[in-house]
């Protein structure tokens, strides 16, 4: 292998085959491997880095390149291997006659695999098993903590956010900084990413404690902007406000009620066509009049925004004429088909993004809407046939992780040229760096039951360790039938937890669905069906009296999470946070997954399963004090009591 030093850049090559490591932030480096006669210029996660100088020298087996904590070195044999002073990290795996002599070479298995796919390349990039814990990746709707042993398709789908980024218990992160899709397994034997189309390897690790990668990684992929002080409270939305007077009653039933409301959300079909990016003036005969009683009484009004577009809608042939719509590769060009045929927005595509903030400002904005609600983020097809499509940047197996952050991207900086300095838009999928962009994420259309609640927490836990510091619930749960036994207590935990979470926002589909249509037509603001009510007070005056307490005691939470959201912005770290996040020295820590910090100052204690009125809590060290009775606590478990009325919830003292 020959070696060559550039400054701060370390290059390495053998064969066809060309490595380039450089230092990229603190204590981190970008690793970027091609067998093609250049590297790539493609849009991916990384952000130009903050200056960093590196350390450069040969050795006898081989070369190093040493940025703060972290060295590497590239042995004379091909492979590479990260160290934090004398601490193995992670090594890449290599079972060839040109790798490691210590593991049979018979196998002809290398770290870095190129295998052709049309103009490009499947890739498979291995690492050495590790004694480690392993966090991240986004959000999966599953209920593992530590992800050690699990397999996840890097890919979006309705309730299913990729962020290929992962902090180890060894004290390093890892990024894949590659857009497309693929898969990632974290077995017992060896650790594998597979890109399933691509020009290149490109990976970046980062050496340190859980609050240095959260603040390393986030300096190179961004931080999200500081939250809206107006947004802290109490989010109401359901399916769905079919017209203007229902949107204004239920408001005007919140202030009557003395229940102090920030956001009302407006769902889908609002519109006449999906794609018209307007309101059917049928039901909505005087927006800006309604959005201006609404912001008297302190409420932003939030409008979903679908990125499909019917071919009978008004936009569609220019937006077609101008190819600022999804290409399929074979077939008609359909994306998705529920409520009509259509076709999706290429929000890749800069030129599509402006058409559609131009018709979202004229239409919405303009008259008084505060922010958006991006549903079908991912997006969403008829079916994830993901070698099916292509965006302006190249076919979705290639770079289609990118939809969701260049998506909310354009409403973003269509808001910030339009003045706004409050900006916070909800959306249902993400990527690396989609906070940078004032992405609250939510987790997507979900059952209504205990084990789903289960799923949820693990989610918040893990995307904000990937860099997504808003993150929220649909509290309740999504699909869910309100006349089921057990809904009521179920939406009283749920709502519980998401007091105690970056945002608390009541929205669902409640069946049964037996409210009639507004119209008989299959198009516009009346044809499509509704969900039973559900506002606070819709569940009887028990529950009422309950969820409204907790309204008033997120209320008087607003300066400690001003604080948790400065942090996100300042320092990049989660609002909502694993245990070892604020005690990585303690083992216990690592392993207790169904708690978490709320800032650095609160310890919440979910009851998760059904018909449980105590739970066991474990207390890292120091001291503690219950945030509702003020009985103090010392370090260690406990059985706590729990009525259906308490969620438990500890300050910490020291």
């Amino acid at each position: 292998m020959e070696f060559l030093i550039d400054g701060d850049v370390l290059i390495a090559r053998e064969g066809y085959e060309t490595i380039r490591i450089e230092p990229w932030g603190r204590d981190a480096l970008r690793v970027r491997a091609t067998v093609n006669p250049a590297f790539s210029h493609a849009v991916k996660g990384l952000d130009d880095p903050p200056p960093a100088r590196a350390e450069c020298g040969l050795l006898e087996r081989g070369a190093y390149i040493r940025n703060g904590k972290l060295r590497c070195e590239v042995h004379r044999n091909g492979y590479l291997t990260f160290y934090d002073g004398g601490k193995l990290l992670l090594k890449e795996y290599s079972r060839d006659f040109s790798g490691a002599n210590e593991h049979s070479p018979s196998m002809k298995l290398r770290a870095r695999e190129y295998r052709s796919h049309g103009s490009d390349y499947e890739i498979t990039l291995r690492f050495e098993p590790q004694e480690e814990k392993l966090f991240g990746m986004g959000q999966y709707q599953q209920p593992d903590f530590d992800l050690k042993g699990c397999i996840f398709e890097l890919a979006q789908r309705n309730s299913q956010i990729s962020i290929p980024f992962v902090l180890s218990s060894r004290g390093y992160g890892f990024l894949l900084n590659h857009p497309g899709v693929g898969e990632a397994v974290f077995g017992a034997n060896f650790t594998q990413w597979r890109e399933d189309s691509s020009d290149e390897i490109d990976y970046w690790v980062v050496a340190g404690s859980p609050k240095e990668i959260a603040e390393r990684y986030t300096e190179v992929t961004g931080r999200a902007p500081a939250f809206p002080e107006n947004a802290l409270g109490l989010w109401q939305s359901k399916l769905r406000y079919r017209t203007q007077e229902e949107v204004l009653s239920v408001a005007q039933e919140y202030q009557k009620r003395g229940i102090p409301l920030d956001v009302i959300v407006i769902d889908f079909f609002h519109w006449v066509r999906q794609g018209d990016w307007a309101f059917d003036e049928t039901y909505w005969p005087d927006v800006q009049s309604m959005t201006a009683k609404l912001h008297a009484m302190g409420v932003r009004c939030m409008v979903s925004v679908w990125p499909t577009v019917d071919r009978k809608s008004v936009n569609y042939q220019p937006m077609r004429e101008a190819g600022l719509l999804v290409r399929t590769e074979r077939g008609a060009p359909q994306c998705f088909d529920f409520q009509g045929d259509t076709v999706i927005y290429d929000a890749t595509n800069p030129a599509a993004r402006a058409y559609l903030w131009a018709c979202v400002k004229k239409n919405y904005f303009d008259k008084g809407v505060d922010c958006f609600w991006l549903d079908e983020a991912e997006p969403e097809y008829a079916a994830y046939d993901f070698d099916h499509f292509r965006y302006a940047v190249g076919p979705v197996v290639k770079a289609g992780n990118l939809y969701p952050r260049e998506h909310v991207k354009g409403f973003y900086e269509g808001l910030k040229a339009a003045g706004c300095t409050d900006i916070v838009n909800l959306t249902r999928s993400a990527w690396v760096g989609s906070q940078k962009y004032a992405a609250l994420v939510w987790s997507g259309d979900i059952r209504s039951n205990f084990q789903t609640l289960r799923d949820q927490l693990a989610a918040g836990l893990h995307i904000g360790i990937a860099g997504i510091p808003w993150w929220t619930t649909d509290t309740g749960g999504f699909f869910g039938d309100v006349t089921s036994d057990g809904f009521r207590e179920l939406l009283v935990r749920w709502f519980e937890f998401s007091v105690f979470s970056p945002v608390l926002r009541l929205h669902g589909d409640r069946g049964p669905h037996d409210i009639p249509a507004l119209s008989s037509l299959d198009y516009g603001g009346g044809f499509s069906e509704t969900g039973r009510p559900n506002e606070v007070w819709s569940y009887g005056e028990e529950t009422e009296a309950i969820l409204k307490r907790y309204v008033e005691i997120r209320a008087g939470l607003k300066e400690y999470l001003k604080q948790a959201f400065r942090e996100a912005s300042e320092k990049g770290y989660p609002v909502m946070r694993a245990l070892f996040f604020e005690f990585p020295e303690d083992t216990r820590a690592w392993e207790t997954g169904d708690e978490y910090m709320l800032g650095s100052g609160l310890l919440v204690a979910p009851v998760l399963y059904e018909g449980k009125t105590s739970r066991s809590v474990y207390l890292p060290d120091g001291e503690w004090e219950d945030y509702f009775t003020g009985e103090r606590y010392g370090s260690g478990t406990h059985e706590v009591s729990a009525p259906l009325e308490k969620i438990p919830v500890f300050r910490r003292l020291r």
